[in-house]
């Protein structure tokens, strides 16, 4: 759970670097530069030894759901959505992961759903603000295919790599990128003219942070965190990290929030996260007893 604790507050000094210095950049490319960042960064780490295609594929499948569809719906959502609305509709995440875990375990698990709805309604508190765009059903449904899309390539990471625990994260990371910065450059080619990009160096700078430590090592630990946590937990640090996003840009980029709001819903949050568990402990101690 530590992992998923530091890439949350990793994350929210994310937002604030995006929106001060590549706002002047097409989205599909700052997308693809980032994910070929990260991509490079793994790529020495690379070891082909016990993988066969059908992993591989598997690997590079879950980093173009991921990182490559969950990016493109997600910035693509802007052209409908206000930055609000955007961060608003991310809160649906924990119920996607808790419903694709049940759905691939052919099993429910109502206490997860329990908290993960209580963490979306801390999260729905921290973030609300009066809906007034247009094209709210556009913008809501690529934001709900953007949540799905991470949603799904966590969980199904997380069962693959304990499915082959002979495997080493770092040693076949690289094909996730691979499968993400790939469909992002596809996506990007229809909206990048590719020869007017001129990158100062505060841009240059940025997207290496963001490339490197952000996504690169920042989705690395995410997914290795995954693996170590139960998927109750996973479900509400999915949005634990959008009141830890907001306190980084009021005490960092001196951004106005309304603090009771994000005291109020940053505690459902973090209740939700001490209830959940405090039921896995409760469930392992009585399977022990057992």
């Amino acid at each position: 759970m530590i992992y998923l604790l530091i890439v949350s507050i990793l994350w929210a000094f994310s937002f604030g670097l995006i929106k001060g210095n590549l706002v002047s950049i097409d989205s599909n490319f700052v997308s693809f530069a980032r994910l070929f960042i990260s991509f490079l960064v793994f790529l020495p780490f690379l070891r082909m030894k016990n993988l066969n295609r059908k992993i591989i594929y598997n690997l590079i499948f879950i980093g173009a759901m991921q990182y490559g569809i969950m990016y493109i719906t997600y910035i693509y959502s802007f052209q409908f959505l206000k930055a609000y609305e955007v961060v608003l509709f991310t809160i649906f995440t924990p119920v996607y992961v808790v419903l694709i875990n049940d759905l691939i375990m052919k099993k429910l698990h109502t206490n997860f759903y329990i908290t993960a709805l209580l963490s979306l309604a801390g999260a729905a508190i921290v973030v609300w603000h009066e809906i007034s765009s247009t094209n709210l059903i556009i913008g809501f449904m690529l934001m709900q295919i953007s949540n799905l899309s991470f949603a799904f390539g966590q969980v199904y990471y997380k069962k693959l790599m304990i499915k082959h625990s002979e495997i080493k994260d770092k040693n076949i990371y690289s094909f996730l990128f691979l499968g993400g910065f790939l469909l992002a450059f596809v996506f990007s080619l229809f909206t990048t003219d590719y020869s007017l990009i001129t990158l100062n160096k505060t841009e240059i700078y940025t997207l290496l942070y963001l490339g490197a430590v952000a996504s690169g090592i920042g989705f690395f630990l995410w997914n290795y965190g995954a693996k170590l946590t139960n998927i109750g937990s996973l479900a509400i640090f999915n949005n634990l990290k959008i009141p830890l996003g907001i306190l980084v840009s009021v005490i960092f980029f001196s951004e106005e929030v309304n603090i009771w709001n994000l005291l109020i819903g940053g505690l459902l949050v973090t209740i939700a996260l001490l209830i959940n568990e405090y039921q896995i402990k409760k469930h392992l101690s009585q399977t022990k007893r057992i």
